[in-house]
């Protein structure tokens, strides 16, 4: 049985999973936001819902209609849906409760709302989930030593509400209103310069690195919103490859995967 696996949300952990998934010969698709939050766009697939279409390490994304879904699949590329309800899951043209795996990637780090449709396997990414009640299994997010790692009871490890790291590197819009780049991900930027602005207040560098990631201008910023990162390993090429992080977690969606798998031959 190859199932089909929808992913929902398409930012760079998610895109991490989405990349192994596909790789080993899974039928992967996204189901996204109409404006994506992710920060890590170099690395993350749903940049194709502003661009069309977006390539991480090789493998395409693509933004598609329901008529397109299924062709898209067939040329071996991610489709992407504006779909942040998982309404695709009522389409029995495209979906079967039977041969459809969920992967809540969306990282709200809340109770999720239930599927429309239970399906024969529901995987839930960090803080959130309970495994055996709102989802079947529950992988672990938080960097450590039990980051990847699968439960099929109870939760994973609680928000810490703080980021991996240097807590600087995490940039926060001050105020709500438009955001204007001034520098793009990938270059080099100094401690105290400028990256980009939200309306007219600075966002500057906290210490000297590389803009690991920025928030798509098209996004309407609120206040406390992460909108950047910075990384202190001065490598730009970093930006064009998913993390170790987000490898970890795809090996323990993948262990879940295959033992679904397993359980129903």
């Amino acid at each position: 049985m190859n199932p089909l696996i929808l992913i929902r949300g398409g930012g760079d952990l998610a895109s991490g999973v989405a990349l192994r998934l596909h790789r080993v010969g899974f039928q992967v698709a996204i189901l996204e936001l109409n404006a994506p939050l992710s920060v890590r766009r170099t690395v993350s697939f749903s940049e194709a819902v502003y661009e069309g279409a977006q390539t991480v390490e090789g493998v395409t994304s693509r933004l598609v209609s329901g008529d397109q879904f299924q062709v898209t699949l067939e040329a071996g590329e991610i489709p992407i849906l504006i779909d942040s309800n998982a309404n695709i899951l009522n389409n029995q043209f495209l979906t079967s409760p039977t041969s459809t795996f969920v992967i809540d990637a969306r990282l709200t780090k809340s109770q999720p709302e239930p599927l429309p449709v239970n399906v024969a396997l529901h995987i839930g990414l960090g803080p959130g989930f309970t495994a055996g009640e709102d989802c079947h299994a529950v992988i672990e997010t938080m960097r450590g030593h039990n980051l990847g790692r699968v439960y099929w009871e109870g939760k994973s490890a609680p928000d810490s509400r703080q980021p991996d790291g240097d807590k600087r590197r995490v940039l926060r819009s001050p105020t709500a209103g438009t955001l204007t780049p001034l520098k793009s991900i990938g270059e080099l930027c100094k401690e105290g310069e400028s990256i980009a602005a939200v309306n007219d207040t600075p966002i500057t560098a906290p210490f000297d690195g590389v803009l690991r990631g920025l928030i798509h201008p098209k996004v309407e910023i609120t206040e406390g919103m992460k909108i950047g990162d910075v990384d202190s390993r001065n490598d730009p090429n970093m930006v064009k490859f998913v993390s170790d992080k987000a490898l970890a977690i795809a090996g323990g969606v993948m262990e879940a995967v295959y033992v679904k798998l397993r359980e129903m031959e």
